[in-house]
């Protein structure tokens, strides 16, 4: 029905993707805040009906619902959300949060990330979602680096445990408060101050009113080097998710999306509130503890979304799974973002559950940047073609643009004619606005106005880009340059490969040489002769040089909390041994 998106894009609908490249636009209101004018909007516009004493009130329009390990099922409505985050907002501000102040919230997918998400939006504070296997020292270099005022956490013991350790170096954390029911002394109850706190809550005016280019969020990165940074976005990065959630994950008004993903990834913004509410989508959540193929397809299940995204280790997994006695038939588009999917998994899926996977790429820095688009035919293994909005473009060592077939850097290299912003703002949906507090990384990432994200790619002779790896993760052997993820790709093919990893590897006459670090199967041990099996196999579906010369195989492959794969720990091990 597009009554809140139509606000932002004159024009919804288009025949074919090269229309909606050319003529997608998208208005960006001088105070435009996600809180007010998309929460408390459907509120206003869907409310719920208070009914009669013989006919208990009837929800309004549906927000979110909710699902556990333990199975409940849960649902909130637009105004049960703005009501509780309007209490929210009160109970942050008699505490002493105000605009402008840090929060960092680790909250997995508890009903109280959106609440109070929604809650710091509205006081104009900057929220900082954070994992819950944060460390320590993790936690340390948060708090102090972000001058985080105020952490708000689930009743975690490990978590909490973590946090109490840390608490004696963090500067200026000065409130810690949980969700939950065990709170351990000097920690507040949240959930006992939101419920007293009161319903009435007015956007605030003047200084106090939020604007467009001021900071909202503040993620910090996963990068394969150095300290994690903190990838700062202001009040436009809503907007920018409406191409995420509308055009390539294609959700819809008054139906389920469901993202998988845990509240302290960034792929919680692609997915799990902006744009899919701006859309008019309900969010379907599962919280769950630890990952589990069976604890998933039970939650899809209760929760049956219309349209699902993953990141790729989970649809890794659910291969391995027998799925013959579940029906997916009520989930009308799927989508893989995160890690490139590899074609057998994607042959896999769609052979096991008919489920189509539609690749989408981009980064914490931005909205989606290039995907599968619903107009376009799928192309296993590549990420599809350009978002509009951004300008992408594959540059070479000396900036150029790359012809067809060459690798290159996926660049940023114009925000487009078809954004309109007032008084001439060069705000861009979607795209960062740096690296807070980091000059020199901003610099080095973002010069000549163009944005170098360090993800390399090429691009085939009708448009569409291929994913090679992290700038860092690109394998140069004897003069080859070798990308790991066609190497994975291949050994997926393989039955006795659940997961893979691929490296570069010391070595004195080469330079580098491929190394593979494998998860097997059910069913398969380690051996000589499979690593022999391994390698042959590579060297008959992809080039006979890109075969991985060292096979190691392991219980587990490091990732981070959202399952992406870590090789830049494989890689410093290997150095150091």
């Amino acid at each position: 029905m597009d009554e809140i998106l139509s606000r932002y894009c004159p024009r919804t609908g288009f025949e074919s993707y090269e229309d909606f490249y050319a003529n997608y636009r998208c208005e960006v209101p001088a105070n435009f805040n996600f809180a007010y004018d998309v929460v408390d909007e459907w509120a206003r516009l869907r409310p719920d009906s208070e009914g009669s004493l013989s006919e208990p009130g009837r929800p309004g329009k549906l927000a979110l619902v909710w699902t556990n390990d333990s199975e409940e099922l849960k649902t909130w409505s637009f105004c049960e959300i703005k009501r509780l985050s309007d209490k929210a907002a009160n109970a942050l501000l008699s505490l002493g949060i105000k605009k402008g102040d840090v929060v960092m919230l680790v909250l997995k997918q508890r009903p109280e990330v959106w609440i109070l998400m929604t809650a710091l939006e509205k006081i104009g504070a900057v929220c900082i979602p954070g994992s819950y296997q944060l460390t320590p020292k993790d936690i340390v270099y948060r708090c102090n680096i972000a001058e985080v005022k105020m952490l708000i956490s689930v009743d975690d013991a490990d978590l909490l445990g973590s946090i109490e350790a840390a608490l004696p170096e963090c500067k200026n954390l000065a409130l810690r408060a949980v969700i939950g029911s065990s709170i351990p002394g000097g920690f507040i109850d949240m959930r006992k101050e939101i419920e007293k706190a009161s319903e009435e809550f007015t956007r605030p005016v003047g200084e106090g009113a939020t604007k467009i280019h001021e900071p909202m969020l503040i993620y910090f990165s996963s990068g394969t080097t150095g300290m994690p940074k903190m990838v700062l976005h202001n009040h436009c990065l809503p907007l920018g998710h409406i191409v995420t959630a509308k055009y390539w994950q294609c959700v819809q008004d008054d139906k389920i999306h469901m993202t998988q993903t845990d509240s302290g990834w960034a792929k919680f913004a692609w997915g799990k509130i902006y744009g899919q509410w701006i859309c008019g989508a309900a969010i379907g959540a599962y919280d769950t503890d630890k990952f589990t193929p069976q604890g998933l397809l039970g939650a899809l299940e209760r929760l049956r979304p219309a349209t699902f995204c993953a990141p790729a280790t989970i649809f890794r997994f659910l291969i391995k799974e027998d799925l013959s006695g579940y029906d997916f038939s009520y989930i009308e588009h799927t989508s893989v973002a995160g890690e490139p999917l590899s074609p057998e998994v994607y042959h896999q899926i769609k052979e096991k559950t008919g489920l189509e996977i539609r690749e989408g790429f981009g980064q914490s820095e931005t909205s989606v940047m290039a995907a599968a688009f619903k107009w376009l035919p799928v192309k296993p293994g590549s990420m599809g073609k350009p978002a509009p909005l951004f300008g992408l473009n594959l540059l070479d060592e000396e900036g150029n643009p790359c012809d067809d077939g060459i690798v290159g850097n996926i660049s940023i290299t114009a925000a487009g004619n078809n954004i309109y912003s007032p008084g001439g703002a060069s705000l861009n949906p979607g795209l960062f606005m740096g690296y807070w507090k980091d000059e020199e990384n901003t610099a080095s990432a973002w010069y000549d106005g163009v944005y170098h994200t360090g993800d390399m790619a090429w691009h085939d002779s009708e448009g569409y880009y291929w994913f090679v790896g992290r700038n860092d993760d690109v394998i140069k052997c004897s003069g080859y340059r070798i990308g790991p993820f066609e190497v994975e790709s291949a050994l997926m093919e393989h039955p006795s490969v659940l997961e893979c990893a691929v490296t570069a590897a010391p070595d004195p006459m080469r330079g580098q040489v491929v190394k593979a670090t494998i998860v097997l199967a059910r069913g398969f041990v380690p051996s000589e002769e499979l690593k022999k099996e391994l390698q042959n196999h590579v060297k008959r579906v992809t080039a006979p040089y890109k075969y991985p010369r060292i096979v190691e195989f392991v219980k587990e492959l490091p990732k981070t909390i959202s399952g992406k794969i870590q090789r830049n720990v494989i890689r410093k091990q290997d150095a150091a041994e």
